[in-house]
């Protein structure tokens, strides 16, 4: 009896195990969801796939957002639960202070936005760079994250 317990035990730890990381896959979904006079609103989402049997958690610890190469704001959000063998997204929320648009240096960020706005492009980059950081049992793992999106100005 005490053998069969212990070979059903290995056979779950062996078969519910974590064997290796959630991949990442991309930052995308880049959107421009509200301006008003005191902020800017984007959203975006990071794609990820878990190849484990088990899920897990996975946070985000002030991602920064550049536009046009300045830094305009930081993006935190809550723990995300991470299902187990699938493709997954955690929703990043930025919430950009218009103040920062209209104090950077030499015209800065405004003055990039005009001159995208007034160029035939008529497109911004947005930046996201930072750290992604995933949780399960005693597994620990930190992703970096470096994606850059140009998002097309429609008036």
């Amino acid at each position: 009896m005490k053998k069969l317990v212990f070979f059903v035990v290995v056979l779950l730890v062996i078969g519910c195990s974590v064997k290796e990381k959630p991949v990442f896959i991309k930052v995308d979904d880049v959107k421009i969801m509200s301006i008003t006079p005191d902020t800017i609103h984007l959203n975006a989402n990071a794609f990820f796939k878990n190849p484990n049997d088990i899920g897990g958690k996975i946070s985000t610890d002030e991602i920064k957002v550049l536009v046009n190469g300045d830094e305009m704001a930081k993006v935190s959000s809550e723990v995300f639960k991470v299902p187990a063998r699938k493709e997954f997204a955690i929703p990043l929320k930025v919430v950009i202070p218009t103040k920062k648009v209209f104090s950077s240096e030499d015209g800065g960020i405004l003055g990039g936005l005009i001159n995208s706005l007034l160029s035939k492009s008529k497109s911004v980059k947005v930046q996201f760079k930072g750290d992604i950081k995933y949780k399960v049992l005693g597994f620990s793992h930190i992703y970096s994250i470096d994606k850059t999106e140009d998002i097309k100005i429609k008036l």
